[in-house]
């Protein structure tokens, strides 16, 4: 893919000096989706000067290919392409302590601080200000909705809640997602809200602008700018605060259910749905079935259980055999309680339509039976009350109830009228959960193996 060349330098020239710098500071962040693994090299995908490094602040947006051994036993990867913006300084003020990459040494930068720039709200607001004037700088190209303003002089400030992008809060108006680990094509996480706004769904803000970069023969969606939804709860934090004082969610647990459906629905509306017959459920079974082989393999707890959960999903392909079908459409895709945010007069907004990152773009937008979001969220309902001391099953247990209700206030269908499905989905997650937990937060394993013993039963 061609270089962008920028004007204190080749992009080569600029990288090797950087080269030292990031391969100790990149593994370091949370949204490094590599870590466990050396970093060995980089491959320039673009970069652009946003900001000149001759004057007292210097920006640069590069689009660097990050180079890792594979994982024992796995295929050859080309590497993961991340988006990273490099604020360039004399030094560092006290205040962007946090942010320092490093010093250079030799290179276009040499004697000069490198450091994270959306820690600094001037480098924050410039990206700002090239959405508001739809600027093109290179391969970049910045849109905006031209029915929404953006005015001008929004400060900004990075919010530092740990998660697998970055985010930039403009004044209290407008939310920034800036995506790290990039991937050419269309992204769920513009591509569905703009559906949704369309067909006017309330549940979801639309975007009011967004980054790409057209490079090659297909655009990479780089950020997108929404109006941010001043004093909501997240609904991980609000549930945790609930349960901490004994309250109960159920109200707020069906109101969620009936905003998940009207996000359904308004996506079956807005996007094509397609009906899943032998062929198509035999190959989803086949797929949860593979998963299940490579968990058992990867956490051995999980033996005692495999012929348990091996029939949940064999009873699915037990009624597609039968003749049984399903709707599948356009879903969330990764759907839990800290994807939600109620606002202060009591809506609810999903967010984050990106899909798990792990999973192959094209497979992030095929279209699903809705339950698999119901079976997410029905998880998060657990995982919540088992984050409490003592655990609180009867707690979780009202919530699932409530959520589903609502969700059937909505669309007429109870999710728990189609109890395999919702099994088999379910029990796909919690295997997914018990694989993440053993790699990454062991103190957790329990809790996905207390629904994994359930339904297995």
């Amino acid at each position: 893919m061609a270089e962008t060349v920028t004007s204190s330098g080749t992009t080569s020239s600029l990288l090797a000096s950087l080269d030292p710098l990031l391969r100790e500071w990149l593994p370091r962040q949370r949204w490094f989706a590599g870590k466990g693994r050396p970093v060995t090299g980089f491959t320039p995908v673009a970069a652009t000067e946003l900001l000149p490094p001759a004057s007292r602040l210097g920006l640069y947006h590069l689009l660097l290919r990050v180079h890792q051994p594979s994982a024992l036993g796995a295929e050859p990867h080309p590497g993961d392409c991340y988006q990273l913006l490099i604020g360039v300084r004399e030094a560092l003020p006290p205040r962007l302590a946090p942010a320092l990459i490093g010093h250079v040494e030799d290179g276009p930068l040499a004697g000069r601080t490198v450091y994270e720039a959306l820690y600094d709200p001037r480098p924050a607001e410039v990206l700002l200000e090239a959405l508001r004037t739809r600027a093109r700088i290179d391969g970049l190209r910045f849109e905006r909705d031209p029915g929404q303003e953006i005015r001008e002089g929004l400060v900004a400030r990075l919010m530092t809640a740990e998660q697998s992008n970055s985010s930039v809060v403009y004044g209290d108006t407008f939310i920034l997602k800036l995506l790290r680990r990039v991937v050419p094509g269309i992204n769920p996480d513009l591509e569905i809200p703009l559906a949704l706004a369309r067909e006017g769904c309330p549940r979801v803000p639309a975007p009011t602008a967004w980054l790409h970069a057209e490079l090659g023969t297909e655009p990479y969606v780089l950020a997108v700018l929404q109006p941010f939804v001043s004093g909501a709860s997240d609904g991980w934090e609000l549930a945790l605060r609930e349960l901490a004082k004994g309250e109960d969610f159920a109200a707020e647990a069906r109101a969620l259910g009936r905003a998940t459906a009207e996000v359904h629905t308004a996506l079956a509306r807005a996007l094509p749905t397609v009906t899943l017959g032998h062929t198509q459920l035999q190959s989803l079974v086949d797929g949860m079935t593979e998963r299940l082989e490579a968990a058992v393999q990867a956490v051995p707890g999980l033996r005692p259980y495999e012929s348990g959960l091996r029939s949940a999903y064999q009873a699915l392909a037990g009624l597609a055999t039968e003749g049984r079908t399903w709707t599948a459409q356009r879903i969330h895709g990764d759907l839990h309680l800290g994807q939600c945010l109620r606002s202060a007069s009591g809506d609810w907004s999903l967010i984050d339509f990106e899909g798990e990152p792990a999973r192959p773009p094209a497979e992030r937008r095929m279209p699903q039976p809705p339950v698999r979001d119901i079976a997410g969220m029905l998880r998060s309902f657990d995982y919540a009350a088992h984050s409490v001391s003592p655990p609180a099953p009867d707690w979780a247990r009202g919530c699932r109830a409530a959520y589903c209700s609502g969700y059937a206030d909505v669309t007429g269908r109870d999710p728990r009228t189609d109890p395999v499905l919702l099994r088999a989905f379910e029990t796909d997650k919690a295997v997914y959960e018990v694989v993440y937990e053993a790699r990454h937060r062991p103190d957790w394993l329990p809790v996905p193996l207390s629904a994994i013993r359930r339904l297995a039963a």
